[in-house]
């Protein structure tokens, strides 16, 4: 595999210090991220449901349709993409798929929960989990089709909030024996939990922030010092751009005119420069220009 694949990078973005990671809903938003100096960014099944479909969290959308999102944004950005797998769509052998599809489209790293499905966003109540050997059976499976050997399967374990701490903790050390590298603690309830979970896992944990949820949203600084090695905020850019559109629909109905939003707006130049249009336009004319230049005769 070539040397600098996308779970290389992701793995030696963490090597030494503890990364933020945003979500980003599409390729645009990626962009944006990659822009602003971001070592990563991650594709949340939420924010796919909703920004994309406008259904809710309960894996409703498909193999396909995540694969074809995750390539959209790995086309456009060069730092590495995690992807929200959700529970795999299906047994061991769904896995598989699941792994090759996405690793086709590009991502860095692949996520997968232990919830039975209908799975529910990971801070609402009424979770169920799959049992900790139908989770390992999936992660053997989910290592075994990779075919680069450094893209992460991350293991998300949703025991905090259902069944406790101390089982979340079991179930993470056997996902590592079952071929996960990277342990994705959901939902814990405080940062005691935190850092009991840090101190008992010797493997890369990635830490969610999300806003409205079970978890206190500690900051960076705090979590490096747990020890997390990725800080992740799945849903934070997409809320924040809904409560804006949001705001701007009601001025538009309210003024008539959409005049006083200016300011507040992306200007047509700064998206058509993070959209590199000028390239796009330079090379259209060289396609025409190569054309209506006379042949040379032998």
């Amino acid at each position: 595999m070539p040397q600098h694949s996308p779970g290389r990078r992701l793995r030696e973005a963490v090597a030494d210090v503890t990364i933020q990671i945003p979500g980003a809903f599409n390729a645009l938003v990626a962009r944006m991220a990659e822009d602003a100096g971001f070592d990563a960014v991650y594709l949340s099944g939420a924010a796919l449901s909703a920004g994309t479909l406008a259904l809710p969290d309960v894996g409703l959308f498909s193999l396909t349709e995540l694969a074809t999102q995750a390539s959209y944004i790995t086309r456009r950005v060069q730092i590495p993409l995690i992807v929200d797998a959700d529970t795999g769509f299906g047994g061991p052998v769904n896995v598989e798929r699941t792994v090759r599809e996405l690793e086709a489209a590009g991502v860095a790293a692949i996520q997968l929960e232990d919830q039975e499905l209908p799975k529910r966003c990971g801070h609402l109540s009424g979770k169920r989990l799959v049992e900790p050997a139908e989770m390992c059976a999936k992660l053997r499976a989910a290592a075994a089709s990779r075919q680069d050997a450094d893209l992460v399967i991350l293991a998300r374990t949703d025991a905090a909030s259902v069944t406790g701490v101390d089982d979340a903790i079991e179930r993470a050390k056997r996902y590592l024996e079952a071929g996960a590298d990277w342990i994705f603690p959901e939902a814990l309830a405080t940062r005691g939990d935190f850092e009991r979970f840090a101190q008992a896992i010797d493997a890369p944990l990635l830490a969610n922030m999300t806003e409205f949820g079970k978890s206190p949203l500690l900051s960076l600084e705090e979590l490096a010092d747990l020890g997390y090695a990725a800080v992740l905020y799945p849903v934070t850019l997409l809320r924040v751009a809904m409560k804006a559109v949001e705001a701007a629909l009601a001025t538009v109905a309210n003024d008539g005119t959409q005049a006083e939003l200016l300011d507040l707006m992306q200007t047509r130049q700064e998206l058509y420069d993070m959209l590199g249009y000028e390239d796009y336009e330079a090379r259209d004319r060289a396609y025409f220009q190569a054309a209506a230049m006379p042949e040379r005769k032998p």
